[in-house]
């Protein structure tokens, strides 16, 4: 039964061939929501994803369950290929209707991008591709992208919120308000242009004390470290992210865009840096939050370890190994 819920979106896709082109998910479900039929399919699969969100489905729950998604599906195919866009305002709003209809996603839809990259500018291959020519003379590149942020007004003025919201503790506490810190680092990444907001992410080092302000760019104390700074399972922090819709998406796109490849120059399966670039920065400000580990390397890593993962080891060890042994990223 598993493997046939697994499959069956799959199917429709080789029932309608015709699909159209990319469509963003809130325009689908409007059309949708033009015929009550549609609707209230639509509805139903709503109530099924607040049952399964408290426990799994039944076996005959999640066969119904199935039943409404697939007559919905062969109702209005445009809500199985619509996409969603990064930092929009109804982004949040657009994830909840692209996972709706993929109520039980199989682990290949959990690595499909959620995200419409048609039409991604080219800014981002030019700002890949000018870091590698960056002269580095012994200038903290560091510091000098956060005083190009500064110059910027807007850059400026969101980097001190989220650096407030990291730094300011929950009252009488020592720890800071980890939601708080999250929602505006994505603030900051998602309205700040990217040549200021990756430049301070992504800055080339030479020496530790640019390292050091590299690293702590996103205030990690915060953003994913607790007050014991104990590391928990990746499986397990894997597993919170997907159950949330945000996180869920980010996380997807990371899997589908930062896949390697050794038969590319760039390393990456889909041959761009700037796609992969661009998702993994999307995963700072979520639950999967990762970072460089120290001052005197690039190297990148989650906060987390496979301690405990059981016969799962090996999936944890590609998990984590895709932050640390990545030719794309």
């Amino acid at each position: 039964l598993v493997v046939d819920i697994y499959c069956s979106i799959f199917q429709l896709l080789l029932i309608f061939p015709f699909l159209a082109p990319v469509t963003d998910c809130v325009e689908a479900h409007r059309v949708c929501s033009t015929d009550p039929q549609c609707e209230a399919l639509y509805r139903g699969l709503e109530l099924c994803a607040v049952d399964a969100s408290v426990a799994p489905l039944g076996e005959q729950e999640a066969s119904e369950c199935l039943e409404r998604q697939d007559a919905l599906l062969a109702k209005h195919p445009s809500l199985l290929a619509c996409k969603c866009q990064r930092g929009f305002r109804k982004e949040e709003r657009c994830l909840r209707i692209y996972w709706r209809v993929r109520l039980l996603p199989g682990r290949e839809e959990l690595e499909i991008s959620p995200y419409d990259d048609s039409m991604i500018d080219s800014r981002m291959a030019s700002l890949v591709s000018g870091s590698s020519f960056m002269q580095l003379d012994g200038e903290n590149q560091c510091l000098k992208a956060a005083q190009d942020c500064g110059l910027y007004e807007k850059c400026g003025a969101l980097r001190s919120d989220y650096v407030f919201s990291c730094t300011k503790p929950i009252p009488n506490t020592s720890r800071c308000n980890q939601y708080k810190c999250h929602r505006a680092l994505r603030r900051f990444l998602e309205r700040v242009p990217e040549e200021y907001s990756l430049g301070v992410l992504f800055c080339p080092c030479t020496n530790t004390l640019c390292g050091e302000r590299r690293r702590k760019t996103i205030v990690p104390s915060c953003s994913y470290q607790d007050a014991e700074s104990l590391q928990p399972n990746c499986l397990h922090q894997q597993s919170f992210c997907r159950r949330d819709d945000l996180c869920r998406s980010r996380l997807a796109d990371f899997l589908s865009n930062c896949q390697p490849s050794h038969l590319t120059a760039s390393g990456c399966l889909k041959d761009s840096t700037g796609l992969c670039l661009r998702a993994y920065a999307g995963l700072i400000g979520t639950i999967m939050t990762p970072n460089y580990i120290s001052n005197n390397s690039a190297d990148v890593s989650l906060w987390c370890n496979c301690e405990g993962s059981g016969n799962q080891w090996q999936e944890c060890l590609r998990l984590q190994r895709l932050f640390t042994h990545n030719s794309c990223l």
